[in-house]
């Protein structure tokens, strides 16, 4: 049996309670709809991200979501950042960062952090869509998510400065380990997501990120109330 969740430090407020199904809950899903030419297709058309700064003094950052087949199975990049870095230590995040002056584009600056991060050569990186943009709170960022289509399953060197770790999820497990939590912030409940992989668990900007593109593979194009990638995130 497989040990899920990690030993990641989660600020759960008082208060927290228990959320609802995930927003694919109820649909039929094939594993041949989330295989790679079938998210190809589906991104394709998917409605045009949307763009938000919540905050003036947010700083523009992007994440590369790296997507790649194996075994007839499509999985995405994570990683694990080290306990020494200092912010979101011993999180599990996707490879990026920043924008930085030399970046032409957001895309650009994704490509570059993971090349830095985990080695992976941006001409190995097919982007192909954009995903809606996030806001933190703590670190005041606006957060682009860049999805990219790898021809191969890679070969990722991390840099142990500021990744300890990088591997490869399927989708499938993500589908299956999702979990919601309502947290009570400043008054409001809100929805925090949660994946509870192998020894780790995925959560905050990660998992808001991850839960957007698992709605847009599996479920009906068209407006969700349900999922707003532009709440504010801790």
């Amino acid at each position: 049996m497989v040990d899920r969740g990690g030993a990641q430090r989660i600020p759960r407020p008082p208060g927290t309670r228990l959320g609802g199904p995930p927003p694919w809950a109820g649909f039929e899903i094939e594993r041949e709809s989330l295989g790679l030419v079938a998210v190809r297709s589906r991104l394709a058309v998917m409605a045009p991200a949307l763009h938000v700064v919540e905050h003036y003094e947010s700083r523009e950052a992007a994440v590369l979501v790296a997507l790649y087949d194996d075994a007839g199975e499509t999985h995405v990049v994570l990683t694990k950042r080290p306990e020494t870095m200092p912010s979101h230590q011993g999180e599990i995040a996707f490879p990026g960062g920043k924008r930085e002056p030399g970046d032409a584009t957001l895309a650009a600056a994704a490509l570059r952090e993971a090349r830095e991060e985990v080695g992976l050569a941006a001409d190995a990186v097919e982007v192909v869509a954009e995903l809606d943009s996030i806001s933190t709170v703590a670190t005041a960022f606006t957060i682009t998510p860049v999805v990219g289509l790898l021809a191969a399953k890679p070969v990722l060197r991390p840099d142990p400065v500021e990744v300890v770790a990088a591997f490869g999820v399927p989708l499938t497990e993500l589908l299956e380990t999702y979990r919601e939590e309502m947290w009570d912030l400043w008054g409001e409940y809100r929805s925090m997501a949660f994946f509870e992989l192998a020894g780790e668990t995925v959560w905050g900007a990660t998992a808001r990120i991850l839960t957007r593109l698992l709605t847009v593979l599996t479920t009906r194009p068209g407006p969700d109330p349900e999922t707003d990638a532009n709440r504010p995130l801790g």
